[in-house]
């Protein structure tokens, strides 16, 4: 009896430890980020994803408004060269990332890619994100509204799992018109040259067909295929066990079941 008590009592100890492991460090977790593309087949690829976990205090852009530069940046090009700069002067304590597909390069039809970031839920419980569409002049994915998106509850926990983008969701930021020769993602396209179109963000998918039959820089001939309901990106949540309370919650585990095995004799 006395090896129960004592066993129980430093199961106990251990749970309060890991407990404590995941609370001691600033509320900070590790995130996993995956991105799948899930367009059809020779249809829209994508570029490497640009993520925020923030405050929700930086907005890129807005609908029926003309593109900032920022945006701009992701949707023409797909660098955000000029998107993670505002973002960080918007907003200094957000986490900022990319996640490239695997293997490395455009995140094509059935591709996948995943990063891990490290987070603080109560200074950043909200998620923003860009990437481009292509081929296309300025197409691109992203939220307009920057508290769209509360990935983590008031306990720190996460409240989404994953997000999933429509065709009716892809963006034209109505700051280049459409024109192959000018197209990234394109055989022959020269994605340097633009003609400003000087016009708005909107929601717009289907000007994509206007690449329909040309091929792409990876080799497949491109067919839009996309409707308004077509699923065309996923992006996926996990919290990245830490291994010190992986270790700890193990050892309760053998205790546990030492303790389950002298009491059945």
């Amino acid at each position: 009896m006395r090896l129960l008590k004592f066993t129980s009592v430093a199961l106990l100890a251990i749970v309060v430890v890991a407990v404590a492991s995941r609370t001691s460090v600033a509320q900070s977790v590790q995130i996993r980020v995956t991105v799948e593309n899930l367009a059809p087949a020779n249809s829209i690829s994508f570029a490497p994803l640009r993520i925020g976990f923030n405050s929700g205090v930086y907005d890129s852009f807005n609908n029926g408004q003309a593109a900032s530069a920022a945006i701009i940046s992701v949707a023409e090009g797909g660098s955000g060269a000029d998107w993670f700069p505002a973002f960080a002067a918007g907003d200094p304590t957000a986490t900022l990332g990319t996640v490239v597909p695997n293997p490395a390069g455009p995140l094509t039809p059935g591709l996948i890619g995943s990063a891990i970031f490290t987070v603080d839920p109560t200074v950043n419980p909200f998620f923003t994100f860009a990437s481009m569409v292509v081929p296309s002049n300025d197409y691109f994915i992203g939220n307009d509204s920057p508290t769209q998106y509360q990935l983590f509850d008031a306990m720190g926990d996460l409240a989404i799992t994953s997000i999933t983008q429509h065709g009716r969701q892809i963006w034209d930021a109505g700051s280049e018109t459409t024109d192959a020769a000018n197209a990234a993602f394109l055989v022959g396209g020269t994605n340097d040259l633009r003609t400003p179109e000087n016009g708005v963000v909107s929601f717009d998918f289907a000007d994509l067909a206007a690449f329909n039959g040309l091929t792409t820089a990876v080799g497949y001939t491109f067919d839009s295929q996309l409707t308004a309901d077509t699923e065309v990106y996923r992006i996926s949540f996990a919290v990245v066990p830490e291994p010190a309370t992986l270790g700890l919650l193990a050892l309760g585990g053998v205790g546990l079941a030492a303790v389950a095995r002298r009491r059945s004799r």
